[in-house]
């Protein structure tokens, strides 16, 4: 088959997405003449988590060498061709133990290399490379006249591309940052906390952006030391009054990581586009979430614990969610913590899984490709049952953190609030915020914070947030929706004040979800529901509503492999 060779690919942001397609692009001989890369930053390959924009030293990644998807060299290939002595506690005298967990700043170092060495491979494939570092993408413009998309950069500035792949990363709204003092939207970068704080802190959030807040603050305020495996902390003198409040509405801290012994991510796990197609044929147009529970959780679970799988074989996904949250309810979130870390200790010393943890993040994974075939109401099921404690499990917190925030708690220097779901926070008209909430005794409460930190993670956008009005206006991408399945329950749904449900013209009901919408190659679908020629969003805050866990770098692997092989496929 001869394939027709493209004019020109745009990667709009230089970050791990960009590394992947870049990577995918390679390996999969895909013929283009020209490459162009936009990225606003100045270094190729780190995002935002992996340098300085969202990381200092005491960040890890919660991933090891072994788990990173395969690159032109692994991460001893690379440290032993540029050692170094910056991460003594990871790599000393050449030897690095694959099961621990990265530093970010290093894993940053190491895909900044991956993607010149990708260059490399590009260049040496005749492929002209074209890098803008420290460049913005001011807006994107389809013409149609040449069947291209205008990159402009400036009114004096702009490229031609024929295909489109947004690889922004990692976005974080202002609310009121920069307009409120003490009011921080986010952790990052983390350099902004460059003052000790000799008052009380809180923090929205409790898991793994919740812990790069803990790991900067409490740096500020006091030290660390390490003796043999214990670890403690003292306050600075000018910090006495320094602590941490932990603030959730699952009132759970992140599970702890544990030994894996599953092969890294692969869509094999998934089910396969027919697979899908065949399936929706014979169910009235949907994938049953029970279904996909059924193929990617419980019959694995089957085969690797027969056990465990005997106690829940019969459960529905609520009353397993209910046996598995159960003593995680009775206990105290930091004493549940140590029994955790305990657990995880065992299973890392022995080398052995523990089965139901590793298959559930396994199904978090695979079930992000029929989701966006999900209805509805299952996508509700998935969101209010599954996701909180799969998002509990999947954190995989690495034990070095898990040490240091048991440390801040037997100096008594963290707190953990559970809070209702109707809890809320507003600036303070002096600085920081007020807390509203009611405790687990259903005590309404109000507390002023000097300084608040919102340390919720990425959250899902909306078709709004996108930058590129050239995209908005034309058409060519909208909103993520799913129909409901069941005409009542959509009707219930209508005028409720928390979904965004609305009628459509055959009698059925849908709801609107966050971000873009996208087919099954991670093309944008225009305002018909027709695939926009040429445009492809890995963006992964744009895609969150269509794709529930979706970011890590296997994510960029496997969607990078996907969109590829369309691509290859569709221009011959």
């Amino acid at each position: 088959m001869q394939y027709q060779k493209l004019r020109s690919i745009a990667l709009i942001g230089g970050g791990p997405a960009a590394l992947f397609m870049l990577k995918q692009i390679v390996n999969q001989h895909l013929s283009v003449e020209n490459i162009y890369i936009f990225e606003k930053n100045e270094r190729l390959g780190v995002g935002m988590p992996y340098g300085k924009y969202g990381s200092c030293p005491e960040h890890l990644a919660n991933v090891s060498a072994n788990e990173i998807p395969a690159l032109v060299n692994d991460v001893s290939s690379y440290l032993s061709k540029y050692p170094t002595d910056d991460y003594l506690d990871y790599y000393a005298n050449g030897k690095l133990n694959p099961y621990q967990v990265v530093p970010r700043l290093l894993l940053g170092d190491y895909l900044e290399n991956q993607f010149h060495q990708y260059i490399k491979l590009a260049i040496k494939s005749k492929i002209k490379v074209n890098v803008s570092t420290e460049t913005s993408v001011n807006d994107i413009v389809r013409d149609d006249k040449n069947e291209n998309y205008r990159i402009i950069i400036t009114a004096d500035e702009e490229y031609e591309a024929q295909i489109v792949v947004l690889c922004t990363g990692h976005h974080w709204g202002i609310t009121f940052e920069g307009e409120t003092d003490g009011w921080y939207d986010s952790p990052y970068p983390p350099a902004k906390f460059d003052h000790a704080t000799d008052y009380p802190i809180a923090i929205k959030g409790a898991s793994l952006t919740a812990v790069d807040a803990i790991k900067t603050l409490s740096r500020r305020n006091g030290r660390y030391t390490y003796l043999g495996d214990k670890v403690s902390y003292v306050l600075d003198e000018a910090s006495s009054n320094f602590n941490i409040h932990l603030f959730s509405t699952s009132g759970f801290l992140p599970a702890l990581r544990f030994h894996s012994e599953q092969e890294p991510y692969s869509l094999t796990w998934s089910m396969t586009l027919q697979e899908i197609y065949d399936y929706k044929t014979k169910n009235n147009g949907f994938v049953d979430l029970d279904y996909v529970f059924e193929r990617n959780f419980k019959n694995p679970l089957m085969q690797r614990d027969p056990a465990f799988y005997e106690k829940v074989k019969d459960l529905s996904i609520e009353q397993f969610v209910d046996e598995m949250l159960t003593l995680r309810k009775e206990l105290d979130s930091f004493t549940l913590f140590k029994a955790e870390y305990q657990e995880a200790e065992k299973s890392i010393n022995r080398r052995q899984s523990i089965s139901w943890k590793e298959l559930l993040a396994a199904f978090s994974y695979a079930m992000n490709y029929p989701a966006k075939h999900f209805s509805a109401e299952d996508m509700l099921r998935l969101r209010k049952v599954l996701m909180p404690l799969i998002s509990v499990i999947i954190a995989s917190l690495p034990q070095e953190s898990y040490s240091e925030i048991i440390a801040l708690y037997e100096a008594g220097v963290i707190d953990h609030i559970q809070v209702d779901k109707d809890s809320q926070v507003v600036p303070h008209a002096d600085g920081g915020a007020i807390y509203n909430y009611k405790d687990t005794e259903g005590n309404e409460q109000s507390v002023h914070y000097q300084l608040y930190v919102d340390g919720t993670g990425q959250k899902a956008l909306e078709f709004n947030d996108l930058p590129f009005e050239g995209l908005k206006h034309n058409g060519l991408i909208s909103t993520a929706y799913l129909n409901f399945k069941n005409k009542a329950q959509g009707l219930s749904y209508l005028d409720g004040n928390d979904l965004n449900v609305r009628a459509d013209s055959n009698g059925g009901y849908y709801m609107q979800v966050k971000g873009l919408s996208i087919n099954d190659y991670f093309q944008a679908l225009d305002s018909f529901g027709n695939a926009t020629e040429n445009l492809f969003i890995m963006a992964v805050p744009f895609i969150g509503g269509l794709n529930p866990d979706y970011s890590g770098l296997d994510f960029c692997d496997t969607a990078s492999e996907r969109i590829v092989k369309f691509i290859k496929n569709n221009h011959v």
